[in-house]
């Protein structure tokens, strides 16, 4: 199985690139809506099927996001965010219940605002920070609901797309 090599192959890279800009098209396109998108539910997919490898697809998301939309102190966000999502999927990897899965996303997306945090207490102290992250619960409780709706219906099935593809490679 190819996620045991040292180096990438050239058809993971071209996988990863894919997964990449897939990531993307498909945050764009579900823009509109408050805070719904599919990228929790990728980013964990990435983690569970190729470990760390994940952080190929997930940093060329993260990429095009900064091309697509410019610098900010988003930027910085985006830099750790999906890497705490991934590393905590890697680590329960061995979780075989979607229901599971479907809670660790609603968690990350309720979480999301909290996960922000650190970056606005360099921006404006502690308690600006406080009061954006609790401005903004309305949207962390919409991505909760999205999260977990998203990973309830597709994680079984996309683990299994993604898992069989990975291994034809």
């Amino acid at each position: 199985m190819a996620s045991h090599r040292k180096f990438l192959t050239i058809k993971e890279i071209v996988l990863f690139g894919v997964l990449g800009a897939l990531t993307f098209a498909l945050q764009v396109v579900m823009g509109p809506l408050p805070n719904i998108e599919p990228v929790s539910l990728l980013v964990m997919l990435f983690a569970v099927v190729f470990g760390w490898k994940c952080l190929y697809p997930i940093y060329i998301f993260v990429g095009m996001e900064i091309l697509f939309y410019g610098f900010g102190l988003w930027n910085i966000n985006y830099l750790y965010i999906w890497l705490i999502l991934a590393l905590v999927s890697i680590a329960l990897r061995s979780m075989t219940h979607f229901i599971g899965w479907a809670i660790l996303s609603a968690f990350f997306g309720l979480l999301f605002g909290a996960f922000c945090a650190p970056v606005d207490v360099f921006i404006g102290g502690f308690s600006y920070a406080v009061t954006k992250w609790i401005s903004g619960i309305s949207f962390d409780l919409m991505h909760c609901g999205g999260n977990f709706v998203i990973a309830l219906l597709l994680f079984v099935p996309l683990r299994k797309l993604l898992t069989g593809l990975y291994q034809k490679i």
